[in-house]
């Protein structure tokens, strides 16, 4: 069974077929999760053999050429022996494995172990098609190297965390598997029917450099970043409806006049939500004539905030997708000109500062979310009452769950500072300028789970709001939202351990079950191109007060 080009079923799984160059971040991320199996294309199998046919008879004429027959690094000048070429790919290996930290969860051990097996499918890095294929038998079987987290600078590539990766596919260090948990990597691969690997030159090489950690820890962030920002919009026009605000600011014409396609495609999502037309809201009907002028900026300006997020996170996803199909190797094999050239293509730059405006960008979300919390829980601002609860003072409700979120946001303030502009030369100054690129995606990471934190506690606040304005109801798509949130959480009586409850709001937003419950009305909205709804209102100025065109429309 065919999903696409690149997707098959067969034998009970199914698999997805590397070839280099059409791997994408949400393929990355479902192997992580261990959806696919790999395979290689047949057209990848073909490079791959014609640049190993190259390599070997580069060794077999003796030629000089850096990482086959030489050392590495500030090493480069010194000419190695055939007769130790193996043992110099393997010393390689294990004096490179040198990370320190927590090992990479199984997820991402996946992750990064099938981006390293795409990008040797390019063809360029020298590997043989006998290693090649033993690596995608350890993925297909998760058998996964221990990995630490800590230890690459992001330039020559991710070399520590790579050859951790490495030292488990050849029987070394500790691996983990499903069937046998973390053991010794021999007796691992030993459980599965599989055979260590045994280096031929330059395969250590070909093995530990490049950018693969940056970049599928960066495929993750944007992924989670793409579904948080998604939800981020539902979150915040359930609250606008809880705080009583209008949907004027979210005009078209407004947002035209400022053309940035994040803005227009989130001003679209709010009126789509909230368009009183089409989804009748109780509560928007109930203060339509009241004599509020306009809103605050937290909800006034979602489209302008939220839109740059969006707009960023496609920048980056952009980059992250071609630095996943991108040969980060050196030297580089160019079996069809006969050559192998020494680049520079392992820098991790390009992800490193991708990730770190990534941070920055999606940051934004949670700043802007927590001051809307802090709207929903401040009587004053809320016209609710104080920190959503019957009988305050008895109750704090939503008091502590505030000062987590704000918490949160602080915490995020210092890790989007940027990893990127700091470099330390290392390798007695060959390597004298690095990306820092792994710490980039790392706290890329850290800054995206807090922001899914902060709406889920967001999430929850307007939801508890709601409560207190029955029985009048919202727009069709956000009951919908809210009937979600009660299926795992119960409306706050009295106070009770809270934590719970906003972990299974998070659970609910990783999943993006928020999103997939609000989406349907959404793209019902946009492909319809239903008649945009622009309520009549006494404090907004018009010369003359048409009704919107879908009444219009009933009028005639």
């Amino acid at each position: 069974f065919v999903f696409n080009h690149k997707i098959s079923f067969c034998s009970r799984y199914y698999y997805i077929s590397l070839d280099g160059n059409s791997l994408t971040s949400t393929d990355l991320v479902n192997l992580g999760r261990g959806l696919y199996k790999i395979k290689l294309t047949a057209e990848a199998e073909r490079k791959v053999v014609q640049a190993r046919e190259l390599l070997d008879t580069i060794v077999k004429e003796n030629k000089v050429v850096y990482g086959i027959t030489t050392g590495f690094g500030k090493f480069a000048r010194t000419v190695i022996p055939v007769s130790k070429l193996k043992e110099l790919q393997e010393n390689l290996v294990r004096s490179h494995s040198a990370g320190v930290g927590n090992p990479l969860s199984p997820e991402r051990t996946r992750m990064l172990l099938a981006l390293r097996i795409n990008v040797l499918a390019k063809g360029h890095s020298g590997i043989s098609l006998e290693t090649l294929h033993a690596m995608i038998q350890a993925f297909n079987a998760s058998c996964l190297s221990f990995v630490p987290e800590k230890g690459t600078v992001g330039a020559s590539g991710d070399l520590a965390p790579l050859s951790h990766l490495a030292l488990g596919l050849m029987g070394e260090g500790k691996m983990w598997s499903p069937k046998s948990g973390w053991a010794d990597a021999k007796y691992v691969l030993e459980a599965h029917g599989l055979k260590p690997i045994s280096l031929k030159p330059k395969e250590g090489l070909a093995l530990i450099n490049g950018t693969q950690m940056i970049t599928s820890m960066g495929a993750e962030a944007v992924e989670r970043a793409l579904a948080i920002a998604q939800q981020a919009d539902i979150i915040a026009a359930l609250t606008l409806e809880v705080l009583k605000g209008t949907t004027k600011a979210f005009d078209s014409d407004i947002h035209t006049l400022r053309p940035h396609p994040g803005q227009i495609e989130v001003a679209q999502r709010f009126r789509s939500l909230l368009d009183s037309d089409h989804h009748p809201s109780q509560i928007a009907e109930s203060h339509r004539f009241c004599d509020r002028v306009q809103d605050a900026y937290t909800m006034r300006c979602c489209p302008q905030v939220h839109g740059v997020t969006n707009d960023t996170i496609k920048f980056v996803q952009n980059i992250i997708n071609t630095e996943i199909n991108s040969a980060t190797d050196n030297p580089m094999v160019f079996a069809e000109r006969g050559e192998t050239i020494s680049g520079g293509n392992f820098h991790g730059e390009y992800p490193a500062k991708a990730l770190d405006f990534l941070a920055i960008a999606v940051h934004e979300l949670a700043s802007i979310s927590e001051r809307r919390i802090e709207r929903l829980c401040n009587p004053s601002l809320s016209e609710l009452p104080a920190f959503l609860v019957n009988e305050g003072g008895l109750n704090s409700g939503f008091m502590i769950a505030h000062c987590t979120a704000a918490a949160l946001v602080s915490e995020n303030k210092v890790l989007c500072h940027p990893s990127s502009v700091d470099s330390l030369s290392t390798s007695a100054a060959t390597e004298d300028h690095v990306s820092m690129g792994g710490w980039a995606a790392r706290k890329a990471l850290r800054v995206i789970e807090h922001v899914e934190q902060v709406l889920a506690i967001e999430l929850l606040a307007a939801c508890q709001g709601i409560e207190f304005l029955r029985p009048l109801r919202t727009t069709t798509p956000l009951e919908k939202v809210y009937e979600l949130v009660r299926s795992v959480v119960k409306p706050w009586i009295k106070d009770r351990f809270m934590s719970p409850d906003i972990e299974a709001v998070h659970r609910l937003l990783i999943d993006q079950k928020v999103w997939n419950v609000a989406k349907p009305y959404i793209d019902k909205y946009q492909s319809e191109y239903i008649p945009e709804s622009r309520p009549v209102s006494p404090t907004a100025f018009s010369l003359d007060s048409p009704a919107s065109p879908r009444k219009r429309v009933r009028h005639e």
